[in-house]
């Protein structure tokens, strides 16, 4: 984790407008994301491209604006709402003579302050490290190329090495570490198909109020708060549902738009949960400007992990805020395929539990009517 984490410290955003339809949801949800790492928020600069300056993401006129603003304010890190390459945070460190951190930095450094398992806490400090080994190799190939040379010679390069190997080493342990956590999940859920349960997880876009929808439903008391990422590590609850009987289900990670690679890779044993459900429950904030592009980010995440062909409930949820009434959909076949509920403020979640009991009832229909064929 940065230490400049450790306290509220005073952040001026840089926010690039690369002309892209959803850019001011982007920039509100950087924003977001500043204030859920511990940062005030002291000033935006905003900058207009059409593509990225190869040295400085944005041109050298708006680093010098961005200077004297920063110097103005009394900025204490600069946060840039773009991925930024190795040699891009190193010039603009070098101009503003403060840390510079980028996107895919500010997402991992939150997850780091809000995993509690020990499983979380090994997922992101393997994100971490991969994107730091990526980061030192293309910081010092230019150096590399000079075969040696002043602050190369000698202990240097053999230190640069040795941080390597280091680095390369602990990230194998942690993906060892992660693989056995990954086959108790495994042996744990073998266990709950031998005995009939039904497995449902809680998937969406970040803020969607999975966590609090969870809650409601087991009244297990899972941390909810209105911020990014407030939920890191899956929390699975067995609850009776009337007419499913005994089901399991888990609140999983938030999704968002333009996850960094490496988390999706690391979180990947987390969210091995929604991969192996019977049953998705995608949860929408009703009441979001955003919701299609947040539905569309999250189905695109689901494709990703593997899970796209599970069936899958969709579940808008803050109705109160978002002025509609609790109620059901059905498609052509009378199956409950949306729920409109307020988890908040526990309105329609009978709509949701008869969702479930209604899949598990096709479920077992299903099963009792294909032939058991033995060779």
């Amino acid at each position: 984790m940065h230490a400049w984490l450790d306290l509220l410290v005073r952040a001026l955003i840089i926010s690039v407008d690369l002309g892209a339809p959803d850019y001011l949801a982007h920039a509100q949800e950087f924003d977001m994301l500043a204030k859920g790492a511990g940062a005030q928020v002291v000033g935006t600069l905003t900058a207009r491209r059409q593509r990225p300056d190869a040295a400085y993401f944005i041109g050298s006129g708006k680093v010098q604006e961005g200077v004297l603003l920063a110097q103005e304010l009394e900025a204490e890190v600069i946060l840039f709402d773009q991925p930024l390459s190795p040699a891009q945070q190193r010039n603009l460190e070098r101009q503003f003579n403060l840390r510079v951190v980028d996107r895919v930095a500010l997402i991992l450094d939150i997850f780091a302050l809000r995993a509690k398992s020990h499983e979380g806490k090994l997922q992101v400090e393997l994100a971490q490290l991969q994107h730091l080994s990526t980061r030192l190799t293309r910081m010092w190939s230019h150096l590399e190329r000079q075969r040696g040379g002043i602050g190369m010679r000698g202990p240097g390069e053999s230190q640069l090495e040795m941080d390597r190997r280091m680095i390369g080493g602990k990230v194998r342990l942690l993906r060892e570490r992660l693989e056995r956590v990954q086959r108790q999940r495994t042996t744990q859920r073998r266990s709950r198909v031998r005995g009939g349960t039904l497995s449902v997880s809680l998937v969406g876009y970040t803020n969607a109020g999975k966590s609090t929808l969870f809650n409601a439903m087991t009244r297990a008391g899972a941390f909810a708060a209105d911020q990014l990422f407030a939920t890191l590590d899956t929390t699975t609850r067995r609850v009776w549902i009337e007419g499913a009987g005994q089901i399991t289900l888990s609140d999983t990670v938030g999704f968002i738009r333009d996850l960094p690679l490496t988390l999706i890779a690391a979180f990947r044993a987390t969210l091995e949960e929604a991969i192996q459900a019977d049953l998705v429950l995608h949860v929408i904030d009703a009441a979001s400007p955003q919701r299609d592009e947040q539905v569309a980010e999250v189905d695109k995440v689901l494709v990703d992990i593997g899970a796209a062909e599970i069936p899958r409930i969709l579940v808008y949820n803050k109705i109160d805020l978002a002025g509609l009434e609790p109620r059901i959909e059905t498609d052509a076949h009378g199956t409950i395929c949306r729920v409109f509920l307020s988890a908040q403020q526990r309105l329609g979640l009978d709509g949701l539990r008869s969702a479930i009991s209604q899949f598990a009832l096709n479920m077992e229909n299903n099963a009792t009517s294909i032939p058991n064929i033995q060779s």
